[in-house]
């Protein structure tokens, strides 16, 4: 499944491989309470078709109108350099467009002329890789440099750059039917999602269609040590079975991931925190980050539901947590923030 930027870039694509004039635009800077982030992207065909948002709907009719009045008057010539269009300036503004408390956006328009560098982020995202993408103001020049799971979106006088990719990685440990329902929803939130089961007869029947799910082979304690979780990562532990969980958690609680989860009851939970206290040698402290059983307490029965309510919870503690860990946090400073 495409994060919506992509699917916004590779619509702008075939747009303009079908011949259509094609700008792309983008939020840049919001000040007071903008409907949509800075690096909101959306792809505004010469016909008035648009893909994406960088308001919610507040400005994209106008920005239609625009386009449509210029194919009307028969003025369909394209500058190819950027330029920029604020709206909200005035309370009056704010208020005709439909920004809230005053809100304001600045957004650049991107002409869209040559698509070598689209093919290319497209091709390498598509590969998993994390893409920065930055605008020459002044000339409309795209380089594409290796993007950080760190990177944030960049603007000043002569550049704008931004990120694609899955900027925060999931491992699920287990490839069972609750496994792919949660890398089902995780993808959708651009989540890269890692999967790890040494059985053979559940990664075999994962399903073919998963193209964006990477599956890592190894032993539970293996894959999350070798892939040194950061705190843009979160791990899972999906099992069921407490000799795969266990080695899982052991690593994982020692690391610097955001969020580490285990599915099982209060009963099991407590059995499984004595066992890596005794056994592993894991502090209170390192066992205190450990959520189960894993996920909200929404009563959730289904697969799909416990799904909703495992990523749900990843979500939560993505904002509280990781927005605000930079690299070098400790353990010991992580495990003491709490969710406001």
């Amino acid at each position: 499944m495409e994060s919506l930027d992509l699917r916004v870039l590779a619509d702008a694509l075939a747009w303009h491989q079908a011949g259509h004039a094609v700008t792309l635009v983008t939020v840049v800077e919001t000040w007071g309470s903008a409907p949509r982030p800075s690096g909101a992207l959306l792809a505004l065909r010469d016909d008035g078709h648009l893909s994406g948002s960088v308001s919610g709907g507040c400005v994209e009719d106008d920005l239609i109108a625009r386009t449509r009045a210029s194919v009307r008057s028969g003025d369909t010539s394209t500058k190819s350099t950027p330029s920029m269009v604020t709206y909200g300036v005035s309370k009056d503004e704010a208020a005709r467009f439909g920004l809230p408390c005053g809100g304001t956006l600045r957004l650049l328009q991107e002409p869209l002329m040559d698509t070598a560098w689209l093919k290319e982020l497209l091709t390498r995202t598509a590969a998993h890789e994390l893409v920065t993408r930055t605008v020459h103001l002044p000339t409309g020049r795209v380089t594409l440099t290796p993007g950080l799971r760190t990177s944030k979106a960049r603007f000043t006088e002569h550049e704008w750059s931004s990120t694609f990719g899955p900027q925060w990685r999931l491992l699920l440990v287990g490839a069972g039917q609750l496994s792919q329902a949660v890398a089902h929803i995780a993808t959708l939130l651009d989540f890269a999602v890692l999967i790890c089961d040494p059985r053979e007869e559940y990664a075999s029947a994962w399903p073919h269609q998963s193209a964006r799910v990477n599956h890592l082979p190894g032993m539970p304690d293996d894959v999350v040590r070798d892939m040194q979780p950061d705190a843009h990562t979160a791990i899972v532990a999906l099992t069921h079975d407490p000799k795969l969980d266990d080695m899982a958690l052991m690593e994982a609680l020692k690391s610097n991931a955001f969020y580490v989860g285990a599915l099982g009851s209060r009963r099991n939970q407590t059995a499984r925190k004595a066992r890596l206290g005794m056994h592993f040698g894991l502090s209170e402290i390192e066992l205190s980050r450990l959520h189960g059983p894993v996920g909200l307490d929404i009563g959730a029965q289904t697969p799909a539901e416990i799904a909703v309510s495992i990523v749900a919870h990843i979500v939560e503690h993505k904002y509280c947590a990781g927005a605000t860990l930079s690299a070098n946090k400790t353990i010991a400073e992580s495990s003491t923030r709490c969710c406001l």
